[in-house]
């Protein structure tokens, strides 16, 4: 079952065509890469896609939703992780979670029994009272990914959330996401890290606004020759004619 379907989705700022009449589906479960160099669309996309900007022309769909109709109901469906860690230092880990859980509507006699297993399984229940500040980044944006996920969206956007973390770090938080997929959570993930498009499904990679490629990284390392996703993005991504917008 398809959790996104766009179709000749376009945004344009005056004269600029920021995203082109770009159309895809993400299935449910999947983890989507979405890449793009600085200035090739993929945020403003993003954006959209999350109903936070409206787009120009084409139909978008998140979650069963028309996100031109309805943004905030989308608001509401999805969860959301950025770069920047969005979680408060000089609250406590439950007191985040509380937080949160409150944001996105969870029912208060549900957020203290999915607190203790969230902590359970993150292994923090010895530190459900301890300040985020004091914690790692590593171990912050794990946190940060299980509040993004604490309501159950049908699909959690993660724009670069590996950001600042060490390889290490990286490969545990990708465990997250894997556990999510496997839960039937839909990731859509964009990252700046080539050898995490090879944990992905499927990758779509923007050039000028537009989708150059569209497949399974296996698919596009044998439709370029390329013997690695790095190899695949630069390659199309030396195709761009324009700069960061």
């Amino acid at each position: 079952m398809d959790v996104i379907e766009t179709e000749g989705l376009t945004k344009q700022f005056g004269a600029f065509t920021a995203v082109d009449h770009i159309s895809f589906t993400v299935r449910r479960g999947e983890i989507f890469g979405f890449l793009g160099a600085n200035g090739a669309g993929k945020t403003t996309a993003m954006r959209m896609l999350c109903g936070l900007s409206r787009p120009t022309s084409g139909s978008l769909t998140v979650a069963g939703i028309d996100v031109r109709r309805e943004p905030e109901r989308v608001k509401k469906a999805i969860g959301y992780m950025s770069q920047k860690f969005a979680l408060y230092d000089e609250l406590t880990v439950a007191e985040n979670i509380r937080l949160y859980g409150g944001i996105y509507g969870v029912r208060e006699g549900e957020i203290s029994g999915r607190t203790e297993r969230a902590l359970s399984a993150l292994g923090l229940l010895g530190e459900r009272d301890a300040l985020v500040g004091s914690f790692p980044a590593g171990w912050k944006q794990k946190l940060a990914f299980t509040v993004a996920t604490f309501h159950e969206p049908r699909i959690v956007f993660l724009d670069e959330p590996t950001g600042g973390v060490d390889p290490a770090a990286r490969r545990r938080f990708w465990e997250l996401i894997y556990a999510a997929a496997n839960r039937g959570v839909t990731a859509f993930v964009t990252t700046h890290y080539m050898d995490e498009a090879e944990y992905c499904d499927r990758v779509s990679i923007m050039v000028d606004g537009r989708i150059a490629a569209l497949d399974s990284p296996e698919a596009l390392r044998e439709r370029f020759g390329c013997d690695s996703m790095d190899s695949v993005f630069h390659r199309l991504a030396r195709e761009a004619t324009r700069g960061a917008d």
